[in-house]
């Protein structure tokens, strides 16, 4: 007779990349995507149709993950959000859109005509 309790797996489908993204099982979804569709009212199955690279049970677990670490989980997400507030003006620093209407129509008109 198998013991179930020996045939359970306790791992979260969650992995740390080194610049620190966690992503889901071995797609390229991150953790913060994954709660941030729960948090707005997603089920795990409305999860898995929209990132279909996601595992039903994989989401099941870090819905449950968050469900019991919630405080840790939110503060994690303050961070990021942050983390991002922080970078927001390097990268608009760096690669400004202003007049980015203009140069995108720019560049059209520059391309070959194609006759349909």
């Amino acid at each position: 007779m198998i013991n179930l309790l020996d045939s359970i797996n306790t791992t979260i489908p969650l992995f740390s990349e080194p610049n620190g993204v966690i992503r889901v099982g071995n797609t390229r979804v991150t953790f913060e995507t994954l709660i941030y569709q729960f948090k707005n009212g997603s089920t795990a199955e409305e999860i898995v149709f929209q990132y279909p690279v996601l595992d039903l049970a994989d989401v099941y677990a870090v819905i449950g993950f968050y469900l019991k670490h919630q405080t840790a989980v939110e503060n994690y997400l303050l961070s990021c959000k942050t983390a991002a507030e922080n970078i927001q003006p390097i990268v608009h620093q760096q690669f400004p859109v202003t007049d980015l209407r203009q140069r995108l129509l720019s560049r059209q008109a520059q391309l070959p005509k194609i006759n349909a």
